[in-house]
């Protein structure tokens, strides 16, 4: 997670507008725990603002979650995703992890590339991978779906982002139910043509 001015981010909550609340710790500090407003700017760093700091670690997450519900009610958006302490793992289904084979966001390289000697069933034999990264902030549905990355099981909560999806037969069937009744028509005989 980031650091801003000495403070370490314990936890991020962005909404869909791009704007969010951070928990902060720097135990050396008079007041150790903060929390800000924050945004990503047009480079993709991270920006705090508008701090409250205190003493007590349980008062001031009380206080990120009170700003995240008022800012919720002031501007009618829900939470996009929440980012925690950890590493997020994804499992690189389609090739082995190269050059152009996985994303690069700004400030989120990844901290770990692992292939494997073949495919291999990960997750409990969920699916099979070819290697797997971890980065230190989740990524994107986009850069995802673009580099075929599949999120392990076990990342740190990232809310909806983190939900299974069903199966693709699953989607099609599904689909299928959905789909208005087809009218089929007999072909013509080729004297009418």
């Amino acid at each position: 997670m980031d650091k801003n001015q000495g403070y370490a981010i314990l936890k991020v909550v962005m909404l869909e507008n791009g704007r969010g609340f951070a928990l902060g710790e720097c135990p050396r500090e008079p007041e150790p725990f903060v929390t800000w407003a924050c945004y990503d700017d047009e480079h993709g760093r991270r920006q705090y603002e508008w701090g409250h700091y205190g003493m007590d670690r349980d008062a001031l997450a009380r206080d990120l979650s009170e700003r995240v519900e008022n800012y919720q009610q002031q501007f009618s958006v829900k939470v996009a995703w929440v980012e925690e302490p950890g590493l997020y793992k994804y499992y690189s289904t389609q090739r082995p992890v190269d050059i152009g084979t996985f994303p690069k966001p700004p400030h989120n390289a990844p901290d770990e590339i692992v292939n494997y000697d073949q495919r291999v069933p990960v997750e409990g034999g969920a699916f099979l991978a070819w290697g797997h990264l971890t980065y230190t902030r989740p990524l994107s549905e986009k850069d995802m779906a673009d580099y075929e990355l599949r999120p392990s099981k076990d990342n740190p909560a990232v809310g909806k982002r983190m939900e299974r999806k069903p199966s693709i037969s699953r989607q099609m069937q599904e689909a299928g139910r959905q789909a208005p009744p087809s009218h089929k028509r007999e072909a013509p005989d080729r004297g009418e043509r």
